[in-house]
């Protein structure tokens, strides 16, 4: 009996390469770095001709900051598939500060990382870098001010919200040179208690009010 091949359409194929490149580019990020990231690198990781990168990404920054975008939308993808995760009760606000751990400590946060310090000295990575990550800050601010089910019209909750950010990403920053993973959980444990009590008692003070 004769078999029939189905052709991919170019489209498909074209979307499936770039994708290949994209996550190879961010893999190696992760593990050498942005010095340590090239082209023909990137290429033979994803098992792409040399010229099929060249054709879509001719330069470096054209790839890095490709893959700048493909990090934006895992992060955004990975931080939403994490919040439908979590559970409920006594327990949701530590949940919600692990989640936020997990990912500032995550792969996809180092190499975004990586893009970060590159950027810093380069003024065509930073005009790409720039707002990507003002638009993925913006998501995280969401959907934490979402999961914690903060007001943020009440004095001082916003603020309550950005140093809890702060904080995990100064966390994450931490793991990239020590694992300071037990330290780190006994900060979350404790800042978990405090934001408890601010976002639920937030009238209470220290002195008899008469």
């Amino acid at each position: 009996m004769p078999t029939t091949t189905t052709r991919v359409p170019q489209e498909e194929r074209t979307r499936v390469m770039r994708s290949r490149l994209l996550d190879a580019t961010v893999e190696c990020l992760v593990e050498r770095g942005f010095a340590g990231t090239s082209t023909t690198l990137v290429s033979e990781r994803a098992g792409v001709s040399r010229g099929a990168q060249l054709h879509h990404f001719p330069t470096k920054n054209d790839l890095v900051v490709a893959a700048v975008e493909h990090l934006t939308e895992k992060r955004g993808a990975e931080l939403a598939e994490a919040a439908a995760a979590l559970p409920d009760g006594p327990r949701h606000t530590r949940a919600v500060l692990a989640m936020l751990a997990d990912h500032f400590t995550g792969a996809v946060f180092a190499a975004a990382l990586e893009l970060w310090v590159a950027a810093r000295t380069d003024e065509s990575l930073l005009a790409a870098v720039e707002p990507l990550e003002q638009r993925i800050g913006r998501e995280i601010h969401r959907i934490t001010v979402d999961l914690l089910g903060v007001d943020e019209s009440l004095p001082g909750n916003r603020e309550l919200v950005q140093a809890t950010l702060d904080l995990v990403r100064g966390l994450g920053l931490a793991s990239t040179i020590t694992d300071d993973s037990r330290r780190r959980a006994a900060i979350l444990d404790r800042w978990s208690e405090v934001l408890e009590h601010a976002l639920h008692h937030p009238d209470d003070t220290d002195g008899d009010q008469s």
